[in-house]
Formats: C-alpha cells, sequence, structure tokens
C-alpha cells in the first residue's frame, strides 16, 4: 500500500520498466506524478521506494548513478495493478507518513 501513498502515476512505473530516470529528468515531466514536485523531494521518494525493495540505482562503468529503475520485485508488484494505481485513503496515508519518518533503530 505504500505505493499508492507516494505521488507517482502508473505511467512512471511503466517508463522504469523500459528505461532509467533520475529525479531532475522527472521533475521536468510533471505528467508523470499526481502533481508536481520538486527534484529534492522526488529524491526522497526514490530513497523510500529503495528502501522497500521496488526500485532500485542503476550502475554504469563508475559506480552507482542517480538514476533508478525497477527491481525484479517491484516489477511483479506492479502486475498487479494493470491500470492506474489506487490512491490510498487518509488513514492509510498517515499510517505510512508515520512508518516512513519514524527512527529506524
Amino acid at each position: 500500500m505504500a505505493l499508492s501513498c507516494l505521488p507517482f502515476r502508473r505511467s512512471f512505473y511503466g517508463r522504469l520498466s523500459n528505461e532509467a530516470l533520475s529525479s531532475q529528468k522527472l521533475e521536468s515531466q510533471p505528467e508523470l506524478c499526481w502533481q508536481a514536485q520538486s527534484a529534492d523531494s522526488i529524491e526522497n521518494d526514490f530513497l523510500w521506494l529503495i528502501w522497500l525493495g521496488v526500485l532500485r540505482r542503476e550502475v554504469d562503468g563508475q559506480g552507482i548513478t542517480e538514476r533508478v529503475r525497477l527491481t525484479p520485485m517491484g516489477r511483479k508488484l506492479l502486475e498487479r495493478w494493470p491500470g492506474e494505481l489506487p490512491r490510498a485513503g487518509l488513514l492509510t496515508r498517515l499510517f505510512q507518513g508515520i512508518r516512513r519518518r519514524w527512527p529506524r533503530l
């Protein structure tokens, strides 16, 4: 349910299955998000999705890049929703927001 709390549309995840995207590139393509966001805010959402195991950083010949791709688990998870991702309700958003910001010990 964490995916439905984030500002990304299904088309964003579809693009990630074919190519890697950076937060700067995504900032210039607002049609992939429910609302326009800054690159820093998008990067924070990327980090959460990496922690959940849905995304991974792309690696090139010089190391890890700023671009992200879907993980195999992320692909399987998104197969459940062939259409647009359902939007989360208020209670779910609140729970996921607390979970996301709770200190990890």
